[in-house]
């Protein structure tokens, strides 16, 4: 059993010009592969699709939140640091 209790968190934005490498799908498989070849335990994964990149409150993005105040996650495993927002100074706060 991993001491690390993991929420994947993945987000694409209506708005976002995207490659193939940022779709929802290769997200999930890149944060799978990650978690899997680390050993870690995925507890949930939160999907925003859809949402601003400059926008916080996302569904998932707050439930995750949640989830991390309510102790059932304490690992958070995204593709990037972009996926979790492009407001950098945001991104460092919850960092």
């Amino acid at each position: 059993m991993s001491k690390y209790k993991v929420g994947s968190y993945i987000r694409l934005s209506r708005d976002e010009s995207y490659s193939n490498s940022d779709s929802i799908d290769n997200q999930i498989k890149l944060t799978d592969y990650y978690c899997i070849e680390n050993k870690l335990e995925v507890i949930d994964k939160y999907i925003d699709n859809g949402y601003s990149r400059t926008n916080f409150d996302r569904p998932a993005f707050q439930k995750l939140l949640n989830d991390i105040d309510e102790g059932l996650i304490n690992t958070v495993v995204v593709k990037d640091l972009s996926r979790l927002g492009r407001n950098y100074i945001m991104v460092g706060h919850y960092l």
